[in-house]
């Protein structure tokens, strides 16, 4: 298993701290074990953190008004969030669930903000995230209008390896399919057909309890041939 010693020494802007300013952000921040299902971090509750995860997977996630549930992202090994609720100090605008066994690493906000304050690197690491981030957005949104389908879930599994936001995520993702259609704002039926074309097609192989991915750079480049979903009533015949 994976230690939060060793995902700081994969981080380049821990790598700049002097020793002792290592051992402080280590010293201060908490690690803990969420089992799967569990919430790792809770919408509405204060920012009191930068939270990352050492080893796992977790789903951010949100509860509509009539009670259905809508899942965003995955954050999977090596990736950090909250960022944003601690830069504008307000309470957490989502649920963080875990998907499965995850260690979890709380920086408290004290930390980060210090960090801020102190170190270049770290500045620039939280600028970076930040654009990721943004792009990971827009992305979704322009799949979402112009993809079909099996294209617009292709693209969602492929933004689970972004290098930047998810340093540590295997090629082997330990996910249902059922998380991944609700990541993918699909059907559970309409997923497990486009995973079995991208299957077909070389890209991924469906595995039990998960996916594991045979060709990311197609999988990011993936258009489909189902075109996009359309809405509304169809048009009148002649």
């Amino acid at each position: 298993m994976n230690t939060f010693a060793a995902m700081l020494r994969t981080a380049p802007w821990a790598n700049t701290l002097a020793p002792a300013d290592l051992a402080r952000v280590e010293g201060e921040t908490v690690v803990r074990t969420c089992a799967s299902g569990t919430l790792v971090c809770r919408k509405g509750e204060p920012a009191a953190a930068w939270v990352g995860v050492v080893e796992g997977l977790v789903k951010m996630t949100n509860v509509s008004a009539g009670g259905k549930p809508t899942s965003f992202v995955g954050v999977g090994s090596g990736g950090w969030f909250g960022e944003g609720s601690l830069l504008k100090d307000e309470p957490r605008r989502y649920d963080i669930v875990a998907l499965r066994e995850s260690v979890i690493a709380y920086m408290p906000k004290a930390t980060f903000l210090w960090l801020l304050d102190t170190s270049m690197a770290f500045n620039r690491c939280i600028i970076t995230q930040l654009n990721e981030r943004l792009g990971q957005f827009i992305g979704m949104v322009e799949h979402d209008r112009l993809l079909g389908p099996e294209a617009r879930l292709a693209h969602c599994l492929a933004s689970m390896f972004n290098p930047v936001l998810y340093p540590g995520v295997r090629l082997s993702l330990p996910i249902s399919q059922e998380e991944i259609a609700q990541l993918a704002g699909l059907s559970r039926q309409r997923a497990n057909q486009a995973l079995q074309r991208l299957e077909q097609a070389g890209l991924v192989r469906i595995d039990y309890g998960g996916v594991t991915v045979r060709d990311l750079a197609g999988l990011r480049q993936y258009q489909g041939a189902d075109g996009p979903e359309r809405s509304g009533p169809k048009p009148l015949q002649p």
